[in-house]
């Protein structure tokens, strides 16, 4: 059976809709205190973003967690890898992050982090929607569980981060604009840059529970990059609400995305002497990404989109560096999970170490142009019907081995995604539109 309330990643929706409600999250609270405490590991941390909502929820699972006889330790407003880094070094037995990512503010959820930092397994999330049938039952009132509040944990994370570079590292060449979306990120990345000797200029650091992701960070960079243009700055930076996404901006105001700043640590790591063949990417990344990573003498394995899928393949195959086109860059010579902070720290330190700019250091890929276009479906999604078959090879036919065709129903909406990339930006708008005119006649018929 599929699970009723975890998707790719947590359980997420609108706030005041069914599940993401106070009385799901109490009995949620409750279901995974019962189900992650173990002997000599009974605390559980939380940690929110900046959504006005962030409140009700972090109370609701800390009076779930407490009736389960769970100690809580509240970390207040923390990017989502902060959580899973505290999670670890404070030895509990799972992390709860409240949180929508780059979501509108109206939306939140909830994601878990096992006690070694990474995503909940398959099986332990089954566990844990059993308890949710059940009838919630409360400890005695001697083993409640007790709250306690973490006064440093932004101070521990923001050393953690500054420990995943060289000791010698020194930004105060650089002047960076940092757009923290107005997210977790607001007291913790200009923090960091700060001390490594960066000037930065701020962007997205005033959260008012209802600003997040609005009209900024990594999901909308462009007053980033006018701002980056503006202000004679080096680079820029954007994280998502949570803080585990970055994209970066050249002194052109040109955008990199997660692509790219993958193949720029990837060959920076190369440099150092990391031994690895390979890099995870998405049935997303981009071609460019692969032709360039093969000139480095490594191969591009591709996971099923979404960043536990990437995460499982990481670890199949023994690799350390992987990650999705939206920014989510997974180092783990480095860290447990995606992390935006310290993603963007290793493109630094490859800036730093090379000598050259942020536009210079991506010249060895190119992007090959991607379009991407969402067709609305009812009910079952048959790809195999001969109308599509032959239009898919027809494409393909065209493009050879300089381009690829993709097509995916989400796992979020009633579409499916329709994707086309390829050497020449008008060949590929044209077959991309094409292909999808032709996936909405054979499906609505």
């Amino acid at each position: 059976m599929g699970k009723r309330y975890f998707g790719t990643d947590g359980i997420r929706g609108r706030v005041g809709d069914h599940p993401i409600t106070a009385e799901f999250m109490l009995k949620l609270g409750w279901a995974v205190g019962r189900v992650l405490q173990t002997k000599g590991f009974n605390k559980i941390v939380i940690g929110k973003d900046t959504r006005i909502s962030g409140y009700m929820f972090e109370s609701a699972l800390e009076a779930g967690l407490s009736a389960a006889g769970v100690n809580i330790a509240l970390l207040g407003p923390m990017p989502t890898p902060g959580i899973a880094y505290l999670t670890r070094t404070l030895h509990a037995c799972a992390g709860i992050v409240v949180s929508a990512s780059h979501n509108p503010y109206y939306d939140n959820g909830i994601k878990f982090f096992s006690r070694d930092g990474q995503k909940l397994a398959d099986e332990i999330e089954e566990q844990i929607e059993d308890l949710l049938e059940r009838p919630l039952e409360t400890v005695g009132p001697d083993v409640l569980g007790k709250a306690e509040r973490v006064v440093d944990a932004a101070g521990r994370y923001i050393e953690f981060c500054k420990s995943t570079v060289p000791s010698w590292t020194s930004l105060a060449s650089l002047k960076i604009v940092v757009d923290c979306a107005h997210g977790a990120t607001y007291h913790v990345a200009p923090s960091v840059l700060n001390e490594l000797g960066a000037t930065v200029v701020p962007m997205g650091v005033s959260p008012d529970g209802l600003n997040i992701n609005q009209d900024c960070g990594s999901t909308n960079p462009a007053v980033l990059c006018e701002t980056v243009k503006e202000q004679g700055a080096d680079l820029g930076i954007a994280f998502d609400g949570d803080g585990d996404r970055v994209i970066m901006v050249d002194h052109r105001g040109e955008v990199l995305d997660g692509d790219e700043l993958m193949f720029i640590i990837a060959r920076d790591r190369l440099r150092t002497g990391s031994r690895f063949n390979g890099v995870v990417g998405t049935l997303m990344t981009n071609l460019g990404l692969e032709i360039g990573l093969r000139a480095l003498g490594l191969d591009l394995h591709r996971a099923k989109v979404g960043d536990r899928y990437v995460m499982e393949r990481l670890l199949a195959e023994k690799l350390i560096l992987g990650g999705e086109n939206s920014g989510h860059i997974i180092c783990l010579d480095r860290t447990s999970t995606g992390d935006g902070i310290i993603s963007a720290l290793q493109v630094l330190a490859a800036m730093l170490q090379s000598g050259k700019s942020l536009h210079d250091l991506k010249a060895g890929m190119t992007k090959y142009p991607q379009i991407l276009i969402n067709v609305s479906v009812t009910g079952s999604v048959d790809f195999q019907r001969a109308p599509i078959l032959e239009a898919v090879k027809a494409v393909e036919s065209q493009l050879g081995d300089h381009g690829r065709v993709l097509l995916r129903p989400s796992g979020t909406e009633p579409v499916v995604r329709v994707m086309v990339e390829g050497p020449e930006a008008g060949a590929v708008e044209r077959h991309a539109r094409e292909l999808a005119g032709v996936v909405r006649d054979t499906l609505s018929a």
